[in-house]
């Protein structure tokens, strides 16, 4: 396989987990959709600028139905003390 070759990590954790593909498809799919394919850059910088201000609203202000309408950052948040007690 030619990714192999070019020692390149096929997934994040390293055990090739289908898991991860399927995080970055739906990831890429509503960073296009929702940013994207919405907001048309003249350059790269300025793509890249949109995009991480996307994110940034993404963790911050987007509510997700999976994390009971709360946001990423609260939920860390709330988290935060347990991990560190844990450590």
């Amino acid at each position: 396989m030619a990714v192999s070759k070019q020692v390149c990590k096929l997934c994040m954790d390293g055990k090739r987990a289908w898991r991860d593909n399927v995080f970055v498809a739906r990831l890429g799919r509503g960073v296009k959709n929702e940013r994207v394919y919405l907001m048309a850059c003249d350059c790269l910088g300025a793509a890249r600028t949109n995009i991480a201000q996307y994110f940034d609203w993404y963790s911050t202000e987007r509510s997700h139905s999976s994390l009971q309408r709360s946001t990423p950052d609260k939920v860390y948040q709330a988290l935060l003390p347990n991990l560190i007690r844990a450590a």
